[in-house]
């Protein structure tokens, strides 16, 4: 699927630090910066309110955007995005340069298909999920959305590793290695139950005075 950049409204940055940022937090707004591409960083700050309306859309983070910063364009894609610890809403976020000629290394999210009618599954075995984003290298323009990991024939001990998923022309995995991306495991056997008795034991009441008696 061809990736058709979006454009984001932004407004020019022109101090940094953290006692900038802080400002610009206070004001409603999130700090970001643009860099890559042999090119000097461009600061920004963007209204959080808008930036929380495009993270809610689907992917945020292999989309294209045209950022456009006061009338000064960037085709970027976000490269990180660092978020309170607390609250968990974004405080910061980085955007890499991209050039349509090179490609780029970027984590696509993976949709697992027919899980439901699994066979695996369905004879009661337990889904294991590895990896639910996937590496790939490719030029922005070719950039997908997800991959596609369908699970209609995947029994119990079996598994999907990354060189048998089939990706898009003119994408590929980024890892050397093969690596499982997911895997059907075999239901856990019920532990047997224990039978607890109660009762008096063998040992003579009186073998508390015996011991003292002996250390006498």
């Amino acid at each position: 699927m061809e990736n058709k950049n979006k454009t984001l409204s932004v407004k020019s940055r022109t101090r940094a630090g953290k006692g900038a940022a802080r400002a610009d937090r206070r004001e409603g707004k999130v700090p970001g910066v643009i860099y890559g591409d042999k090119k000097p960083p461009v600061l920004f700050s963007i209204d959080s309110k808008a930036l929380d309306a495009e993270l809610r859309k689907p992917g945020f983070r292999t989309h294209i955007f045209e950022i456009d910063v006061e009338g000064d364009k960037h085709s970027a894609i976000c490269q990180d995005i660092q978020r309170d610890i607390i609250l968990g809403r974004p405080i910061h976020i980085d955007f890499l340069r991209v050039n349509k000629s090179e490609e780029i290394r970027v984590e696509v999210p993976v949709v697992f298909l027919n899980e439901e009618s699994c066979p695996g599954v369905k004879a009661g075995g337990a889904l294991n999920i590895v990896s639910r984003e996937i590496p790939v290298l490719c030029k922005p323009d070719l950039i997908p959305e997800s991959i596609e990991i369908d699970l209609s024939n995947l029994q119990i001990g079996e598994s999907i590793h990354i060189k048998s998923v089939v990706f898009p022309t003119g994408v590929k995995a980024d890892e050397a290695e093969d690596y499982t991306i997911v895997t059907v495991h075999a239901p856990m056997a019920a532990e047997p139950e224990v039978e607890v008795t109660t009762g008096t034991t063998d040992t003579p009441a009186t073998s508390s005075e015996s011991s003292t008696e002996e250390k006498k």
